[in-house]
């Protein structure tokens, strides 16, 4: 049962003061702090009955009371207010557009710095996994006598460097060979290149037919092994300057939680780039982030894949700012793969 209003506004105002302080709220605080034009009385009567309802809970007998999950979950979804972000956080935002960076883990290792900074949490980046990808560009390399560079460059930005054993094929050669692979492959996602598409190309280039024979294995293998996602976690010192995680061993096992890239990355499965995500507390579904809550969006790389942007905090955050500054860099994000300029 959804709350009257006057019970609505008193939960509202708990859960604002209980995330300024870290302190159980009790009536007579917010008989003082705000002009309701009620009683002591009153109010704890109405805490009394967000209590019965599962919105508030009371840590001991003797204290006031703080949001539960299930408060925090109507607070976000109907009584928080979207803040506006500062003209020199918005600043330091669109500057990331701005600065001339080349390398795609410059930009997600840039805005997870900033994110964590803007918001004293933990901040997650990620972009897809790079066979996700689609091709754009390719090159064979000679370094040396004996070694060949393979450079795979994705639609992302990201590129991988495969060195490789190849003699007998001066750099005239590699470049023809480059072009003739570029032209069968391009457009097409990492993982769907196969080796019949490869195969093909003998047709066109039959002369390199024993260099071709020889890339096909070493194509093969890697593509295989180019299943990880690139990942950036910046502001994990932050929790211990937070009385939820005082206790040394619930803050490592939330630590090792956060390292175990697998489980982290199942917590941003259904987020997407449409609209912001807020998982709090035992919606999370994992022991070490029960007094945590996930503010998360997607952001568009290509009409096919998209990178996650997330903020894992204390359930008592401010979600009005983090949920706007979140917003602001999925835009920023987006913006940026799209090859917009502001």
């Amino acid at each position: 049962m959804k709350p009257g209003e006057r019970k609505l506004q008193i939960l509202k105002l708990v859960i604002d003061d209980f995330i300024d302080t870290a302190h159980p709220v009790g009536s007579r605080t917010i008989a003082k702090k705000y002009e309701l034009g009620l009683s002591p009385a009153t109010i704890r009567n109405e805490m009394a009955d967000l209590e019965d309802l599962g919105y508030l809970v009371q840590p001991h007998t003797s204290a006031g009371r703080v949001p539960s999950d299930l408060g925090y979950r109507l607070y976000v979804d109907t009584l928080m207010r979207q803040m506006s972000l500062e003209m020199n956080e918005r600043q330091v935002i669109r500057n990331l557009l701005l600065h001339n960076i080349i390398r795609v883990e410059d930009v997600i290792r840039q805005a997870a710095e900033l994110l964590a900074g803007m918001t004293q949490m933990i901040a997650v980046v990620s972009l897809p996994q790079f066979k996700k990808t689609k091709l754009v560009n390719m090159k064979l390399v000679r370094i040396n006598v004996s070694n060949v560079l393979l450079i795979l460059v994705s639609d992302t930005g990201v590129f991988k460097n495969i060195p490789m054993e190849l003699r007998d094929l001066e750099q005239q050669h590699l470049d023809r060979l480059s072009d003739g692979l570029l032209d069968a492959l391009k457009g097409a996602t990492i993982q769907d290149i196969s080796v019949k598409t490869i195969l093909k190309l003998k047709t066109h280039l039959p002369e390199y037919g024993p260099f071709i024979d020889y890339l096909i294995p070493i194509l093969r293998d890697t593509l295989r092994q180019l299943d990880e996602v690139e990942i950036r976690i910046e502001g994990t010192g932050t929790i211990f300057n937070l009385p939820e995680y005082n206790d040394v061993d619930r803050a490592r096992r939330f630590l090792e939680t956060l390292q175990d890239t697998d489980t982290l990355l199942r917590l941003f499965d259904d987020v997407t780039p449409r609209g912001i995500t807020v998982k709090i507390g035992n919606e999370i579904g994992l022991e070490p982030f029960r007094d945590s809550s996930i503010v998360a969006s997607g952001y568009r790389i290509n009409e096919d894949t998209c990178g996650h942007i997330g903020i894992i905090g204390p359930t008592r955050m401010n979600y009005g700012h983090v949920v706007t500054v979140v917003e602001s860099f999925r835009q920023t994000l987006t913006e940026i793969f799209s090859g917009i300029n502001l």
